[in-house]
């Protein structure tokens, strides 16, 4: 395939990963969006491997092909609540391709470089391995804090700062070193070393609350790795699909920093849920009150008489897969002609969008699943709010205690509806480890139990008594 095609190919190929990402903004689209990547990844692939710089099909074959059945294999094995960990572990791979590439690149120098350009060339390799090296690290912590192989709360050494700063200022000298020696291998090895480490401590100090956004900065991370390699590769496509994936990755994690009311270096310097309240930061039970726990007949009642209700999902009802029960309530509600509706925190699960999937996934319309901007105003006019399986999301101590670890995050008011129910196993804190006063309100109810049975419980009682119900104005 002569360049000149070639070249066609990678402008359609960015053009289709452009509009993936446009159609990836909605959830209307987002099908869409998912074809036009694929399609762009498709082309960009066969134009690659039928490009001149490829010659050994059967090295690219002996690769491709068992790369494909993991995948493939993987993927579909997968679920919905281990989402956020695939994709941590997928970032980790694109940062140690971005090492690989680097190092292959520098022990295979090109030829018929100028000066200027073997300088540029060289930081383009240094800083590529640097930002592969960080995001392959950190996105195995992230894996594993996810996964909960490791401790979601954050990894707290002595003078943690002034650590990452001497990493970092190791780097400089190094790559100083690597610029102005004519065997670099040694500090490049060094410094990728260093630069995994750092990933490593970087991630380890960001609590467990912090982890949707740390997911969408490795997003980015892995984005300006693509976008090194590009560079050292002198590929045009990765370069740019690279910086696509990085700066939207980047909006993201900054979207989702200001919906937790944190900026983003203090989510990247991590100790989420060190405030000065130090019970709740540590995760022990502050008790504000008594619960009162209800049943899934009177949960029923509340239901059947509501005119308005508000579903607020959470990793609760993510874990135990109860999205589809939720759906059929939702059916049985809209039929009986009561405004029903879905509030959505920007963070709700540990992965951005994670509930939005769950219920378009179960087939709940599009217009009933509102973000917590577009639907806060109207809790105080809704008769009932079933919580299910969200925690920190519907915190109110956010809002109403300056010392909280949480304060200033904003959440879903749940607390300001008529009635709210909550379904949880227990009154243990959420993710955060802090302790969440909504349990304790006087309009608040606790359905105790697993999700999935509750809700279907819940769904067979609905039906139960709006059957009688619908007999008794038959016969009336």
């Amino acid at each position: 395939m002569n360049s000149n095609l070639i070249t066609v190919a990678y402008i359609g190929a960015s053009a289709l990963f452009i509009l993936s990402l446009a159609g990836l903004s909605r959830q209307e689209t987002a099908r869409k969006g998912n074809i036009y990547g694929i399609a762009g990844m498709a082309i960009a692939f066969i134009a690659t491997a039928f490009s001149q710089q490829v010659s050994n099909y059967s090295l690219l074959i002996g690769a491709i092909i068992p790369a494909v059945i993991i995948g493939a294999v993987l993927a579909s094995r997968v679920a919905m609540t281990s989402m956020p960990e695939l994709v941590a572990i997928l970032h980790s791979f694109v940062g140690l391709a971005a090492v690989l590439v680097g190092i292959g690149n520098y022990l295979q120098p090109e030829t018929g470089l100028l000066p200027a350009e073997e300088f540029i060339h060289q930081i383009e390799i240094y800083v590529g391995v640097f930002i592969g090296a960080v995001t392959f690290t950190g996105s195995i912590i992230a894996f594993g804090k996810l996964r909960a192989i490791i401790s979601s709360k954050p990894l707290m050494l002595p003078a943690r700062h002034f650590l990452n700063l001497g990493m970092l200022g190791a780097t400089v000298y190094l790559g100083y070193n690597f610029l102005n020696t004519e065997t670099g291998l040694q500090p490049l090895l060094i410094m990728t070393g260093i630069a995994c480490l750092l990933g490593i401590h970087l991630v380890a100090g960001i609590g467990g609350a912090d982890m949707p956004v740390v997911i969408s900065m490795l997003n980015s991370y892995s984005g300006w790795a693509a976008a090194a390699a590009g560079f050292m590769l002198n590929n045009d496509l990765l370069i740019i699909t690279g910086a696509l994936v990085g700066s939207s990755g980047a909006i993201l994690s900054y979207i989702m920093c200001k919906a937790m009311n944190r900026s983003f270096i203090s989510v990247i310097l991590g100790g989420f849920g060190e405030g000065s309240n130090k019970n709740t930061a540590s995760g022990e039970k502050q008790e504000v009150g008594e619960a009162v726990a209800t049943n899934i007949d009177e949960v029923a009642d509340m239901l059947v008489e509501a005119k308005s209700v508000i579903i607020t999902p959470g990793y609760g009802m993510a874990v135990a897969q109860a999205q589809h029960g939720v759906s059929e309530i939702t059916k049985i509600l809209k039929s009986r002609k009561v405004n029903v509706r879905f509030g959505i925190h920007p963070v709700a699960g540990r992965l951005p969008g994670h509930m939005n999937v769950l219920l378009a996934e179960a087939n709940v319309p599009y217009d009933m699943v509102l973000e917590m901007d577009e639907i806060n105003e109207d809790f105080p006019q809704t008769d009932l709010v079933l919580v299910i399986g969200a925690n920190d999301t519907v915190n109110p101590s956010a809002l109403e205690d300056p010392q909280s670890a949480i304060a200033g995050m904003p959440v879903l008011e749940v607390w300001k509806a008529q009635n709210c129910v909550v379904m949880k196993r227990s009154l243990a804190t959420g993710y955060a480890g802090v302790d969440n006063p909504l349990f304790y309100k006087e309009n608040t109810k606790m359905l105790f139990g697993d999700a999935k049975i509750n809700v279907d419980s819940l769904l067979v009682a609905l039906r139960e008594k709006t059957a009688k119900k619908g007999k008794v104005l038959v016969s009336a």
